[in-house]
């Protein structure tokens, strides 16, 4: 294999760009865990480069931050994930990516090439015991990058006001990832255009990310938390608990060359989990919503809903979660609290014309209220679930 296309297989590295063919910005800045004191900022660049965010609160942005690791300043690649700490809570702010090229090294010393930046942009943290906020929730898009628009700017707006403080991608983006340029055009640079570099977004895993040759390196295209796809973080009066439903199939299936431990994995999350439902900000939150992809229930018979089931369904009944927002069968529904879990639970729908739907979530002290929006505009669920006294 040449020298370049071994290079093309490598993440954060480029292979060699066209002749004459300058260095830019492939796709953003885009915000990752945006909280009250800090937020990700990241992007990617055409070349590889030594990259850093200029920022400040208001209209200034007199400070600037870098990424390091183990005291050497993040460097020579091209996918930046920058975290900016120590900010003030409900403040706006401004920033600009800034990344200058590098040439090459000759022993220790580096060259260096030119240096491009960004417009500003602005983004306002949540305040410190923030009552109320908005979210939107795709599922199930499956390389139709055109539904992201369709469905925010027919539903995703109060007149010319976006009706949203963050956005979930619940799983299934992809049928399969090849290379960065799909995940670029199928999922991040849509999100950028409407709303990535002022409004963070999250993805969690579905079992389609799971499929094809670049699927191990999602990660580094994301801030995940401790680098996993599982986790939580509170948001005004909701704790959120992700989980990775991981694949459908049992371990051994054919398709996935014997690579594959995904059971392994959830009794791995299973023992976190464990451990979040005795945390005290899951105590302490008056409201507990579990995003997970494949929902261990109304999913079908197949290995993976039923093994989660099994390892999810007793620990998510014990906690007392008050919703769940599922994907993966592509027909929308809403499954009321029943003998096997005593939680509501909403599916998507995806990702035919007709079938297609965005969550909407408003979030107060007092209630959660939901509706699921079908791209005809139909609201096709309709949940208002008012706090409860906690135990």
């Amino acid at each position: 294999m040449s020298q370049i296309g071994v290079l093309g297989l490598l993440p954060g590295i480029s292979a060699a760009a066209p002749t004459g063919e300058k260095n830019h910005f492939v796709v953003g800045p885009y915000l990752q865990n945006l909280g009250n004191h800090e937020v990700t900022i990241m992007w990617i660049t055409h070349k590889n480069c030594f990259s850093w965010v200029e920022y400040g609160a208001g209209t200034y942005t007199s400070k600037r931050e870098f990424g390091y690791t183990n005291g050497l300043i993040e460097a020579n690649n091209r996918i930046n994930k920058i975290t900016l700490t120590s900010l003030k809570p409900g403040t706006e702010h401004k920033y600009k990516i800034v990344s200058t090229e590098i040439l090459g090294y000759k022993g220790s010393k580096v060259e260096f090439g030119e240096t491009i930046s960004s417009p500003l942009y602005g983004f306002k943290t949540p305040p410190e015991n923030e009552e109320e906020f908005k979210m939107v929730v795709f599922n199930d898009i499956h390389d139709r990058p055109q539904i992201i628009p369709q469905l925010l700017y027919r539903h995703g707006y109060t007149g010319n006001k976006r009706d949203y403080d963050f956005v979930v991608f619940n799983g299934d983006c992809f049928d399969w990832v090849t290379d960065e340029q799909q995940m670029v055009d199928h999922l991040i640079k849509p999100a950028v255009d409407i709303f990535a570099a002022e409004i963070p977004f999250i993805l969690t895993q579905g079992n389609h990310e799971c499929r094809g040759s670049f699927s191990r390196h999602i990660p580094q295209y994301y801030a995940y938390p401790d680098g996993k796809y599982y986790y939580a973080f509170t948001r005004g009066p909701v704790r959120f608990v992700v989980l990775d439903s991981g694949e459908d199939k049992t371990d051994d299936s054919v398709e996935y060359g014997g690579l594959s431990a995904f059971d392994r994995y959830r009794d791995t999350q299973k023992k976190w989990l464990e451990k979040e439902i005795e945390s005290p900000d899951f105590k302490k939150a008056p409201f507990r919503i579990v995003l997970i992809h494949i929902s261990p229930y109304h999913s079908g018979d197949w290995h993976g809903p039923m093994h989660g089931q099994q390892v999810f369904g007793p620990l998510l009944n014990k906690a007392k979660i008050d919703l769940q927002l599922s994907g993966h069968t592509h027909r929308y529904g809403t499954h009321d609290a029943d003998a096997n879990h005593n939680y509501p639970i909403v599916i998507g729908g995806g990702p035919l014309e007709g079938n297609r739907t965005l969550i909407k979530l408003h979030a107060t002290s007092k209630e959660l209220n939901l509706k699921m929006i079908r791209d005809d505009g139909e609201v096709v669920g309709k949940y208002t679930i008012p706090k409860k006294a906690r135990t």
